[in-house]
C-alpha cells in the first residue's frame, strides 16, 4: 500500500515521534502528514516541535487520509473513532493503526459501526524517540498482510518490529511498553552503587547506562540466552557471583517479573471504559 496521507490523531509524545520518524526516513514527506491535539493552546506548542500541520479538528485531519495513526489516551480511543464514523470521516475505508494500550481491535471496529476500516494494533515504547524502540503489531479482523506491511514500514525507522496475536498485547505492554521505566530504575540503582563506592555521579551514570546498552546488544546480536551470557561474567569465587547472590537475596528476579505481570494486568483494563463489545 502506497501511503499518500497520514492523519495522526492525538499528537503527543509518541505521535510526534512517529510523524518525525516517518518524515525523516522518507516514508512520507511533511506535506502528507497532519496531526491533531485537543486544544488550540496545545496546537501552538506542538507546531514548534514538528514540521507537519497541526490542528484541533479530527474530522478535517482524517478527510482523505489512507492511514490514521490513533495515538489518543486509551479511554478516549473508541469515542474518537465513533465520532469520526458518525461524521462520515471513515467512509473511505482507511487503515487505522492504533497505539492505544489496552484497547482491542474489536472495540475500535465496533466503534466504527458500518464504516469499512481495517485496524492494526501497535505497541511502541518511548525509545522510538531515538530510533531504538520496540514495536509489536497485531491485525484486526479486517486487516490484511498488506496492511501489516504498511504499518511495519511506518515503524521500522524507529524500532525493531515484530508481529504477535492480539491475545499477547497486554503482556507486550507490560514488558516492552512499561519496561523502559524498569530499566531506568535499574540504571539509577547501578549509578547509586557507583557513587556509593566513590565514583563521580556523572561517570557512574554513564558507566551504568552503557553497561545496560552493551548487555542488551549482546543478547540481541549473539542470540544466546541471557543466563549463558551471565555465566560468562561469573568466574568461580569472583566478585560477580558474590554480588549476584546478594541480588538473589533481594529477590530481584521476582520483583521485576512481578512488575511486568502487574503492568500487563493494569494495561488490560485501560480500554475498558466504553467497551460496548464486552
Amino acid at each position: 500500500m502506497s501511503i499518500e496521507k497520514v492523519a495522526i490523531i492525538g499528537t503527543g509524545t509518541m505521535g510526534q515521534a512517529l510523524g518525525r520518524g516517518m518524515i525523516r526516513e522518507g516514508v512520507v514527506d511533511s506535506s502528507q502528514v497532519s496531526g491533531t491535539v485537543k486544544h488550540e493552546r496545545e496546537a501552538v506548542s506542538v507546531r514548534d516541535q514538528v514540521e507537519f500541520e497541526i490542528g484541533i479538528d479530527n474530522v478535517l485531519a482524517v478527510a482523505g487520509a489512507d492511514v490514521i495513526l490513533l495515538c489518543t489516551k486509551p479511554k478516549q480511543a473508541p469515542e474518537v473513532v465513533e465520532q469520526l464514523a458518525q461524521a462520515g470521516a471513515l467512509s473511505h475505508g482507511p487503515l487505522m493503526v492504533s497505539i492505544a494500550a489496552g484497547v482491542s481491535t474489536s472495540q475500535l471496529e465496533w466503534a466504527a459501526g458500518d464504516c469499512p476500516i481495517r485496524v492494526v494494533r501497535a505497541m511502541p515504547n518511548t525509545p522510538c524517540l531515538i530510533g531504538q524502540g520496540m514495536v509489536v503489531l497485531s491485525p484486526g479482523s479486517q486487516a490484511t498482510e498488506a496492511d501489516l506491511d504498511t504499518a511495519k514500514s511506518m515503524f521500522e525507522p524507529l524500532a525493531r518490529v515484530t508481529k504477535l496475536d492480539e491475545e499477547h498485547m497486554d503482556a507486550v505492554t507490560g514488558l516492552s511498553g512499561s519496561g523502559p521505566a524498569f530499566i531506568y530504575v535499574i540504571i539509577e540503582a547501578l549509578s547509586e552503587g557507583g557513587v556509593m563506592t566513590g565514583l563521580p555521579r556523572k561517570v557512574a551514570t554513564e558507566l551504568a547506562a552503557q553497561t545496560v546498552t552493551g548487555a542488551a546488544r549482546m543478547v540481541l546480536d549473539t542470540g544466546r540466552h541471557p543466563a549463558a551470557l551471565k555465566d560468562d561474567v561469573t568466574t568461580p569465587a569472583g566478585c560477580t557471583i558474590s554480588a549476584l547472590l546478594s541480588l538473589e537475596d533481594g529477590r530481584l528476579r521476582s520483583v521485576l517479573a512481578r512488575g511486568v505481570e502487574e503492568a500487563a494486568r493494569t494495561a488490560a483494563g485501560l480500554g475498558s471504559k466504553g467497551d460496548k463489545n464486552s
